[in-house]
């Protein structure tokens, strides 16, 4: 039986990753097995520069937090090797680690998590391959600038045009004949 100390450890450290994984707007759950060190090693720095937390976590543990972060549906996953990804960026863990474990056979995609909901791995590669915060904003901006863009070429070609109409000599338009009046 576990001593006092072993079980409030283990407790905090429960409690920690829920509020890890309750701070976090998506998660993403991998099979790490069989990769090498210095492939891990390259695996971490990326999830580092791009703001993703990522740590290899016990099956129980993790599934101790998942219930107390409300997250139900993970427990079938929740076998061999376990890393857990956490992230504020919707797609940043998914884009990473589904790149990853596109060659590889001894690292995939098990499940995650997005706004407190579960979703399988489908849903992750799924999730992967959406642009990322900084590209659907950049879109963004190019949609509303397209019209501005629009209106500035339309009012240069008509400041271009007018000058070379006003150095034409201006003819003076024919005048109509007069109708005759109607007899009555």
């Amino acid at each position: 039986m576990a001593s006092a100390k072993v079980l409030q450890e283990k407790q905090a450290y429960v409690a920690a990753l829920t509020e890890k994984i309750n701070g976090a707007v998506a998660g993403v759950i991998v099979d790490y097995s069989g990769i090498s060190v210095a492939d891990d090693t390259a695996l971490r720095r990326k999830l580092r520069e791009a703001g993703v937390d990522y740590a290899v976590v016990k099956n129980t543990m993790l599934k101790r937090a998942a219930e107390a972060a409300e997250l139900n549906g993970l427990d079938d996953v929740l076998e061999g090797t376990t890393a857990l990804a956490l992230s504020n960026d919707y797609v940043a863990a998914a884009k990473i680690l589904c790149e990853y474990a596109e060659g590889k056979d001894n690292f995939k995609v098990k499940a995650g998590f997005m706004d407190g909901e579960v979703i399988d791995a489908g849903k992750v590669v799924e999730l992967s391959k959406l642009p990322s915060k900084e590209g659907l904003l950049s879109m963004l901006l190019s949609v509303l600038n397209g019209p501005i863009r629009g209106l500035a070429v339309a009012l240069n070609a008509i400041a271009e045009k007018e000058p070379a109409e006003e150095a034409a000599p201006a003819e003076a338009p024919a005048e109509a004949p007069a109708e005759a009046p109607a007899a009555e």
